[in-house]
């Protein structure tokens, strides 16, 4: 057996220390990664008080918008900071960036609007109205269009990214969950109490499909290849529902974790991810257009339930908190929340 400098020196230290009677400390290696490489890289603490929903991830400034209840938390994920908050926005669930226009679109549940930014100074610009409880918002390329999701009056507000002027309404009917768009003029609803997916013309503003999700069921968050047009669908029953963006066809099932409220699609990678309030990240591979394995469910936190993906850096955020003992339920509130456990909430970074 040849032994090294490096290791011969060990081998004294130990020696010296054992004849001394020093305790030697157990060193434990660090855990290595799955079969999807990813792994935890940092965790941010943030801290701060109110519940969250959706987050975005800017990858030109390294920056994370943050729901949080009646403002968005704005944290550098390089250097580790809040660096500024876009302030009320009462009830807010998501937030969706239209980086050619420098702006941002950050949707109201409880005041039925949209706050529009500055994607620098993060200063507001203005509002625009939208339907009742608007809920997940995004941006589509394809029409120029920032288009909220209305939870409670099940209907789509699309807004002039480049104005800020309410374009129309589309009228769909039911609980409206998140949407992709696949940058070509069409965006896709999951809505969630029907189990079926609605496709939007989002230049015309009008309905142009209607497709049955089964075995898909309560599907929440939704991401896109756009390359090979298929998406993929976080379902309520431990689902990922890979489906054909042009036909509709459920085309593979994979398992995931409990409580998925978020997915995404990296084309650099070939992955499809599923973040779970279980405490996991659901890592599915696209082996080919119709073909699709589980790859590996990476270990997180409870409750990190939303995610955000970095295609650039191939890196995943999530969030998190700490939650204390359920209280007992009352007459006035039958089904209490855990508290939060003060200044826990945390920022989950996640690499390969």
């Amino acid at each position: 057996m040849k032994i090294n400098r490096k290791g011969l020196a060990g081998i004294i230290v130990v020696a010296i220390a054992a004849l001394s009677g020093v305790a030697i400390p157990k060193v434990t290696a660090a855990p290595q990664p799955g079969e999807s490489g990813y792994h935890l890289k940092k965790k941010i603490k943030v801290g701060g008080e109110g519940g969250w929903d959706y987050i975005t991830i800017d990858s030109a400034t390294r920056r994370l918008f943050i729901s949080r209840g009646t403002r968005v938390m704005v944290v550098d994920v390089d250097s580790d900071k809040v660096v500024g908050e876009i302030a009320d926005t009462p009830g807010v669930h998501g937030i969706a960036l239209a980086q050619e226009f420098n702006r941002g679109f950050v949707s109201n549940g409880r005041t039925n609007n949209v706050t529009i930014f500055d994607l620098k100074t993060l200063a507001t610009i203005g509002h625009a109205a939208a339907g009742q409880n608007p809920d997940a918002i995004i941006y589509d390329p394809g029409s120029k269009r920032v288009l909220a999701m209305n939870g409670r009056s099940g209907d789509i507000t699309a807004i002039n990214a480049a104005t800020g002027d309410v374009a129309g309404t589309v009228a769909i009917g039911g609980k409206l969950e998140f949407a992709a768009a696949d940058g070509k003029g069409r965006v896709y609803v999951n809505v969630e109490d029907k189990a079926e997916m609605a496709v939007i013309d989002a230049t015309k503003l009008t309905v142009v499909s209607r497709w049955p999700m089964a075995p898909c069921e309560e599907p929440s968050g939704l991401a896109m290849d756009t390359e090979n047009r298929r998406l993929f669908a976080g379902c309520g029953n431990k689902l990922m529902a890979v489906i054909d963006a042009d036909s509709g066809k459920v085309i593979a099932t994979p398992a995931i974790g409990d409580g998925v409220d978020a997915n995404g699609f990296d084309p650099g990678t070939g992955f499809a991810f599923a973040s779970c309030g279980e405490g996991m990240l659901t890592v599915v591979h696209e082996d080919t257009a119709d073909k699709f394995s589980v790859i590996e469910n990476v270990p997180t936190q409870r409750s990190a339930r939303t995610m955000a993906l970095d295609p650039k850096t191939h890196e995943v955020y999530l969030v998190a908190a700490d939650f204390g003992p359920r209280p007992e339920p009352t007459k006035d509130n039958p089904r209490p929340r855990p508290p939060m456990l003060p200044d826990s909430f945390t920022v989950l970074v996640f690499t390969r």
